[in-house]
């Protein structure tokens, strides 16, 4: 369905995933600060994209699969104001990183596919978009360590559950969790949601046979909506410059 923010508008009927909250608090959150480009891997519509673009100046690439969501994702692009600095690849990121061997980009955002296994949907593309299938946690990592420029950050959103699993073999691609930032969907529930902000270990130190030295990671915590249902002062705060109502 079609959805239009202060400044940019969405066409995301072709796209396996429509708007979400998600992608709104990944957008408004990612620390986007002196980047001076910027990769979105599995675009989709394109409003991560979109987001970044009102947010900053940088250059914009991103990297979608599904053929539909990327004739969305230029659709969108061409019509919005930053057109000239954002451009959409259909391919998948395991094609673009053999393409791109010695491109690397400031900072890299990703909401990422977040069902494992069970029941997929009879909508293919919609079944992609939410399937770890099209885009493991591995491939992704993988990603983030070629493309990441040696002092950039990767944001990504997953569910809590998730975490866990993608934390487990961060050491394997030698990234780090800089800043995380706990967010529930109302006041008083526990965080089902988690945005990750990840680096290069460059700072890891071994101590004898102690195994890696332990770095401090920033924590932030939000809720989305109070208990009257209302957004939360937080999330008014952060999401005020894209929704039309705030």
């Amino acid at each position: 369905m079609p959805f239009t923010f202060k400044l940019f508008h969405v066409d995301d009927s072709r796209c396996g995933m429509p708007v979400s909250t998600d992608g709104v608090l990944l957008g408004a959150w990612a620390p986007l600060v002196q980047a001076k480009t910027i990769l979105d891997i599995g675009a989709g519509s394109g409003l991560l994209s979109l987001m970044a673009a009102q947010r900053s100046q940088a250059k914009i690439t991103a990297i979608e699969l599904d053929n539909d969501a990327a004739l969305d994702c230029q659709q969108n692009f061409d019509a919005s104001h930053w057109s000239e600095r954002l451009e959409i690849i259909c391919c998948d990121i395991q094609a673009y990183c053999q393409r791109e061997q010695a491109r690397q980009f400031d900072h890299i955002i990703c909401n990422p596919p977040y069902f494992a296994n069970g029941p997929q949907s009879s909508k293919f593309s919609r079944a992609t978009a939410r399937h770890t299938d099209s885009l493991s946690f591995d491939a992704l990592l993988q990603a983030i360590k070629q493309l990441l420029a040696p002092e950039g950050q990767a944001s990504l959103i997953l569910p809590t559950e998730s975490v866990s699993l993608l934390e487990a073999i961060l050491s394997t691609y030698n990234l780090r969790l800089c800043h995380k930032l706990l967010a529930a969907s109302v006041e008083g529930k526990a965080p089902n949601r988690q945005i990750l902000v990840l680096g290069h270990d460059l700072k890891a130190k071994k101590i004898h046979n102690f195994g890696t030295e332990l770095q401090a990671v920033a924590q932030q915590q939000l809720y989305i909506r109070e208990k009257t249902g209302h957004y939360s002062l937080a999330f008014t705060l952060l999401s005020q410059d894209f929704y039309l109502k705030l």
